[in-house]
């Protein structure tokens, strides 16, 4: 099967969709799994719309993508502009309209969906394992070190409290209206329910 992620953002369109699908292709190399990359995604931008018109908007995108996916043909995931929310949504409309429970045709769904109790962090946790595996080959750990993160989505939460759990420390994070900087390290619990 293929797998990739769906992106929900107004700066969408064939062309990155075609070079993000080719960059998965690469990514999902690296896990040495059976599988090629895909990407999918609309213009549309969730941001200042109702939970009503985003689920509408789900449901209308999965009629139309569910004839072309499937747990042993392509797989999607969220991406920018779709979470768990999202995600549960188009899973609703393919079971409705395939009549059928197949938990492996979307990943990223909620708990109540079938999804994975660490998803949200997952991405971020498998980076700082890579990470951390890469110092320990030279004899290092990660405690006592300064990480830089870029972002502040499922990945960098997910790197955030890894590395914090590890003895590192994250000093910024950004996002799409700035960012932010603490020398002290952005590994609180207060800090981190700060950020969301």
């Amino acid at each position: 099967p293929y797998k990739g992620g769906i992106r929900f953002h107004p700066s969408v369109y064939s062309g990155i969709i075609k070079f993000l699908g080719f960059e998965q292709v690469f990514k999902n190399s690296l896990t040495t799994l059976p599988m090629g990359g895909g990407k999918g995604g609309a213009d549309f931008d969730p941001k200042g719309k109702t939970d009503a018109e985003i689920m509408n908007f789900c449901q209308s995108f999965m009629t139309e993508l569910q004839r072309h996916i499937g747990p042993d043909i392509d797989v999607p995931a969220g991406d920018i502009g779709v979470g768990g929310k999202e995600i549960g949504y188009m899973y609703g409309q393919y079971r409705r309209i395939r009549g059928a429970f197949e938990n492996g045709v979307l990943t990223g769904k909620s708990l109540e969906s079938g999804g994975s109790l660490v998803r949200p962090e997952a991405t971020g946790y498998g980076a700082v394992f890579f990470l951390d595996s890469m110092l320990k080959h030279d004899g290092e750990s990660m405690k006592g070190k300064t990480i830089v993160t870029s972002g502040y989505g499922n990945v960098s939460w997910g790197v955030c409290k890894k590395v914090a759990q590890l003895g590192g420390k994250v000093v910024t994070m950004s996002g799409s209206k700035g960012y932010v900087h603490d020398a002290n390290g952005i590994n609180t619990d207060e800090k981190f329910e700060f950020m969301l």
